[in-house]
């Protein structure tokens, strides 16, 4: 179909205004981090007077931040490991098995993603304190308690999600693997898993972004010893002055593992979301 010469230049207009609105926070970010504090602290000039890599070098030491990078590190790795495994095995058997319950099954994994997370904070707060008391762990304030957060969070997604991947995969695999003497564990892990790793891609990388900004849990169950990132770039501001330009440059550091992550992996995420959107 011929487009009209008036609806290219709408289109690349507005596209062009898209990427420009996009781009320019980022862009204040970067020319902030490598300008001066006081530079940053008088009004703001669009392009830099004077350029400095220092506060790339200063974040490091005004706050612990390289012991919040590992926790952060820690508690969306394991978090994610974690969510993808099980939600492997869960939305498998949802996909490839009948048993009684299955679709109020799916239906509750989805339904709980209709809730705002704040709702859940005080009971799973109370849990696990309740919880470290009668086992004696030391649960509250522990990278534990937020891996177990961030899972309940993930997790039925993932399910959701995977399932509706696993249903795209035709049963025939399946079958060809037990006809050869495979079992279901073995046709899993041989035949299934390797055919949705698209699906699993996508949900390992939603995992890991649902962890690694989250702020509202983190705040709450966290420590000095136990603080994640996303908390740890508070301490930038003082009482006595707020270091700009090292809250951009942390900002900057800590998008790295994201934005690598998410450029490596891009390809499958977009195929992984379509088909596990769509039955």
């Amino acid at each position: 179909m011929h487009e009209p010469r008036w609806f290219k230049i709408l289109r690349v207009v507005g596209l062009s205004a898209l990427a420009v609105f996009t781009l320019a926070p980022l862009y204040v970010m970067v020319t902030s981090a490598i300008k001066p504090l006081p530079d940053v602290q008088r009004r703001f000039q669009w392009f830099p007077s004077e350029v400095t890599f220092s506060p790339f070098v200063d974040i490091w030491s005004t706050i612990p931040l390289a012991r919040y990078f590992i926790n952060s590190l820690i508690v969306a790795g394991c978090a994610t490991v974690l969510s993808v495994l099980v939600a492997i095995f869960a939305s498998y058997a949802v996909s490839r098995y009948r048993f009684r319950g299955r679709n109020l099954f799916r239906i509750g994994v989805l339904s709980t993603q209709m809730f705002p997370g704040i709702l859940f904070l005080l009971p799973l707060y109370l849990l696990i304190v309740n919880v470290g008391q009668l086992t004696g762990l030391a649960l509250s304030g522990s990278r534990l308690a937020l891996i177990i957060t961030y899972l309940t969070f993930s997790l039925p997604f993932s399910i959701w999600m995977l399932a509706g991947y696993f249903d795209s995969i035709p049963r025939d695999l399946d079958e060809a693997a037990l006809v050869d003497g495979a079992g279901p564990l073995r046709a899993l892990l041989r035949v299934v898993i390797p055919a949705a790793r698209p699906g699993i891609v996508a949900v390992a990388i939603y995992s890991f972004m649902t962890a690694w900004g989250e702020t509202l849990f983190a705040s709450v169950m966290t420590v000095d010893a136990t603080r994640t990132l996303a908390i740890g770039l508070r301490e930038y501001s003082t009482q006595t002055a707020v270091y700009w330009n090292q809250i951009m440059a942390a900002s900057l550091v800590v998008s790295i593992p994201v934005v690598t992550g998410f450029l490596l992996l891009q390809r499958y995420l977009v195929r992984g979301l379509t088909a596990g959107a769509v039955r």
